[in-house]
């Protein structure tokens, strides 16, 4: 559980850290418009070497971003059977009895197996590896902004997404915790059926849930005992301001999106 990247920043001063937040929450939603653009081959590899340069730009260590696909797992290995096996095609690879497999199953398993990949390395990079919650909470307040006048909270909408992130690996913890003195009361969750094991985990639920509560209030006092009010009259420390490098990226990212679309034209190779 601790290597669920929700919510983690990691520090750095990379050429993704030093981005404004606000460009980085829309470079993130761009990001997953063209992982779903992808249609054949030459876009899913392009697609797949933009993930790889994204790594390498914020300089986050390729191991932290494969323990943060490690809970995913049964996920991929889910869409992998589905698609393997419930998939018809044209060309069969293998026959048996009632299984049949076929290239296109295996292509599309490949195919949706990326863009999973993809879309959890480009939302993890722009948002929590490198930016951290106080700035996340800048960056969506103000985008939201215009909200406003339709009398949105728009700023109380923000604290909770930032406090929701905040809490997340502290959630994780906590859990990890509650599950140690479990074991070493003799509690078991490896073994027995799946009821077995979800029942066990009843033993987990209840404390998290007190913690969870207990956590809650304390941080309303805090926050009481420093007379928060939400946004009204709220300053900041740290304005936001956009610099060349955000319309740099930007502009990268729409001519990614339309190379991407111009490739899927070309129709080279398996097209889903």
């Amino acid at each position: 559980m601790k290597n669920i990247s929700l919510g983690q920043y990691y520090p750095g001063n990379s050429v993704i850290h030093r981005m404004d937040p606000r460009m980085k929450l829309i470079l993130s939603l761009l990001y997953i418009v063209c992982s779903f653009l992808c249609r054949n081959i030459i876009s899913f590899g392009l697609l797949f070497v933009s993930a790889i340069v994204l790594i390498l730009l914020s300089r986050i260590p390729m191991s932290l971003i494969m323990r943060s696909i490690r809970p995913i797992l049964f996920i991929l290995a889910f869409t992998v059977v589905i698609n393997i096996f419930w998939t018809s095609g044209e060309t069969l690879l293998f026959e048996w009895k009632f299984i049949h497999i076929y290239l296109e199953g295996v292509m599309n398993a490949v195919f949706m197996v990326l863009r999973i990949f993809v879309l959890i390395v480009g939302a993890s990079l722009f948002l929590t590896y490198t930016t951290t919650p106080i700035a996340l909470t800048d960056a969506i307040e103000q985008l939201f902004a215009p909200l406003k006048r339709i009398k949105v909270p728009v700023h109380e909408f923000a604290m909770m997404m930032t406090i929701a992130l905040r809490f997340i690996p502290t959630l994780i913890d906590e859990t990890d915790k509650i599950m140690s003195a479990q074991k070493a009361r003799g509690a078991d969750f490896t073994s027995g059926s799946l009821i077995n094991r979800a029942k066990a985990l009843i033993p987990i639920l209840i404390p998290l849930f007190v913690s969870s509560f207990r956590r809650a209030d304390e941080l309303a006092t805090a926050m009481e005992c420093r007379c928060y009010h939400g946004g009204e009259g709220r300053t900041r420390m740290s304005i936001l301001h956009y610099r060349a490098l955000d319309f740099i990226a930007i502009l990268i990212m729409i001519t990614f999106g339309v190379s991407l679309v111009l490739l899927n034209m070309l129709g080279i190779g398996y097209t889903m």
